[in-house]
């Protein structure tokens, strides 16, 4: 019964939103207890070409690839080429961001992993700042941009704040990830699909599309259905402009972003959070999952809202109620802007993904919050 009620309360969202138009297409998956007890592909994957959403469309994860890249950085730090204490300047010695006052403030590898390192996103900053006047990429622009002139341009605006002193949701993943590939001496791709990636079998998800004919073709909202992102779109997203280059994937010389850069599908997804919810038997030790999902900045931060602190790859749930959410406590969640949505809920053993084509509907709309609150409804019946 609990499972006929999960599959009609979440077949009815799923297909409410397609309806309303407010996404394009999606694929949902929902595992308890290790057994995957829910799986939807739906809507399309190309609007414009009739091409239905399957299980194995592969879509721009966007900061859905953070937490991949945060475990391939645990590794080394498991291996101990890497600590969390290291100052970037160790691997990257020009990389040297000022305070606004001209004086020099050190970032270490822990600051990158809880975004508490003094950077910014340039779609948060105004369009008056440093991030703007020097073209400096989220990761989600500018195909063909190499890594180390995106970290020049980087380190050549002040630093928001005094590292260590607040939390600012940012670029530090791509710094780490030119961290792992220095430690690695290789290209961030091997490194994670060295770490990551290929233990799990995750051989759809990499920092390039492997099969194009199953690429999901991305959209934003629009007023009265989504609208295909363009080449150098701006997204207002909270009022903040997004700039988008979907092509940015399939320009190999694009540097990897390690914060943005990934493509994959939601079965690969599934299957990483699986392996964290579980402790990482096999790519990293269970002490190390812990130290992943432990809080290292207080939900004062607000990081997915009230009661949300971060630990290293997603917001952890503090406060449940100060949240509004069914979800456990030392719940992790994060989402994606291209428009998606995961949660790992170690408590009642859960983990949950939800891509969409459609940003921001698909992380930050209505969509994701009724997913959630649909699987704990019927759960719970």
């Amino acid at each position: 019964m609990r499972d006929l009620a999960l599959r009609a309360s979440l077949d009815s969202v799923i297909t409410r939103a397609l309806q309303e138009q407010r996404i394009v297409g999606a694929v949902v998956l929902v595992a308890y207890h290790g057994e995957l007890i829910y799986s939807r592909s739906a809507g399309l994957a190309d609007r414009e070409a009739r091409v239905p959403m399957k299980e194995d469309s592969i879509f721009l994860l966007a900061s859905v690839t953070k937490p991949i890249v945060t475990a391939a950085a645990m590794r080394l730090i498991e291996d101990r080429a890497l600590t969390l204490e290291d100052p970037v300047t160790h691997w990257l010695p020009d990389f040297r961001p000022h305070l606004p006052n001209g004086v020099f403030a050190p970032i270490t590898v822990r600051q990158l992993l809880t975004h508490t390192a003094g950077l910014s996103y340039r779609g948060f900053e105004p369009t008056e700042s440093p991030y703007h006047t020097l073209n400096i990429s989220d990761g989600l622009d500018q195909p063909g941009l190499s890594l180390a002139e995106n970290l020049r341009r980087l380190a050549a605006a002040p630093l928001v704040y005094e590292p260590g002193s607040s939390w600012r949701y940012s670029l530090a993943i791509d710094v780490l990830g030119a961290v792992i590939a220095e430690v690695g001496r290789k290209p961030l791709e091997d490194v994670v699909r060295h770490a990551i990636t290929g233990p799990l079998g995750m051989t759809d998800t990499d920092f390039a599309v492997v099969d194009r004919t199953r690429f999901a073709t991305p959209y934003a909202d629009g007023q009265e259905e989504p609208v295909l992102i363009t080449e150098g779109m701006t997204v207002p997203l909270y009022g903040a402009p997004l700039t988008f280059a979907p092509s940015r994937i399939f320009h190999r010389s694009s540097y990897q972003s390690g914060g943005a850069g990934m493509a994959g599908t939601a079965r690969d997804v599934l299957r990483f959070f699986e392996t964290i919810r579980t402790g990482c038997d096999g790519i990293l030790r269970a002490s190390t999952v812990e130290t992943m999902l432990t809080s290292h900045v207080g939900c004062a931060a607000q990081t997915w809202g009230p009661g949300w602190g971060f630990g290293f790859g997603g917001a952890i749930l503090e406060d449940p109620a100060a949240a509004g959410t069914p979800q456990s406590v030392g719940t992790i969640q994060w989402g994606g802007v291209y428009g998606h949505t995961w949660f790992v809920d170690r408590a009642s053993a859960l983990s949950v993904v939800a891509l969409t084509n459609t940003a921001f509907e698909g992380m930050t709309g209505a969509f994701p919050s009724d997913i959630r609150d649909s699987i704990y409804s019927a759960l719970r019946e």
